[in-house]
């Protein structure tokens, strides 16, 4: 009986071809290959929380970033452009990578986070940003990060005050009328307007 013959094997494909028309090495990423509009149209179809949120629309990463931006304006409200951008940046890689979830970044340990480090030193480099961020800069985001996931957690994913507060830490002080906007979840389209808006505004200033 003759050998069923083995298909020939593909080459492995490590990139992402973006709407823009970029092809963004996984790998070896370029900043020229990086585009803020891309950014913008991914991480606002991106859902935090694995969609895991109420509301009629998913609760973007792109609406996360900006509420994160929120946070770190009211904290500290001297802040130079590079640090906010850095701040409204800070999970710019998920735009290829997605959202995994804390519990499960854990459990897969050190690959995902040596493939975000490229892609954000990249995006860094596109944008005019220090190749590494400073400890400093690095807490603040950490901080304004923990306490948007506070208010995320306990307004819109089901946790209670008690268990958000063990996980997340304090919750930032913000205007009624701030929590009401910025935890309402918006449509796709109106996160990626408002996210290229906002980095906009910061390369003005």
């Amino acid at each position: 009986m003759p050998r069923k013959s083995t298909p020939p094997k593909t080459a492995f494909r490590a990139w992402q071809r973006m709407l823009s028309g970029r092809r963004l090495d996984l790998l070896d990423p370029s900043p020229l290959d990086v585009e803020i509009e891309d950014i913008a149209h991914g991480l606002a179809r991106v859902a935090r929380w694995n969609g895991q949120t109420e509301g009629a629309h998913i609760f973007s990463v792109a609406q996360h970033t900006l509420l994160v931006d929120v946070v770190a304006r009211g904290r500290w409200p001297s802040l130079d452009r590079k640090a906010r951008l850095e701040m409204l940046l800070h999970d710019a890689p998920e735009y290829v990578i997605g959202d995994m979830i804390s519990p499960f970044k854990a459990v897969i340990g050190g690959d995902y986070k040596a493939v975000e480090a490229r892609l954000l030193a990249a995006i860094h480099l596109r944008f005019g940003l220090p190749l590494r961020r400073t400890e400093e800069i690095a807490r603040m985001i950490k901080t304004a990060d923990r306490g948007a996931a506070f208010l995320e957690a306990t307004r819109l994913a089901g946790f209670s005050a008690a268990e958000a507060r063990r996980f997340f830490g304090p919750p930032p002080v913000l205007s009624p009328a701030i929590e009401r906007d910025y935890l309402t979840p918006w449509s796709a389209g109106a996160a990626e307007k408002r996210f290229l808006e906002r980095f906009k505004t910061l390369l003005r200033e």
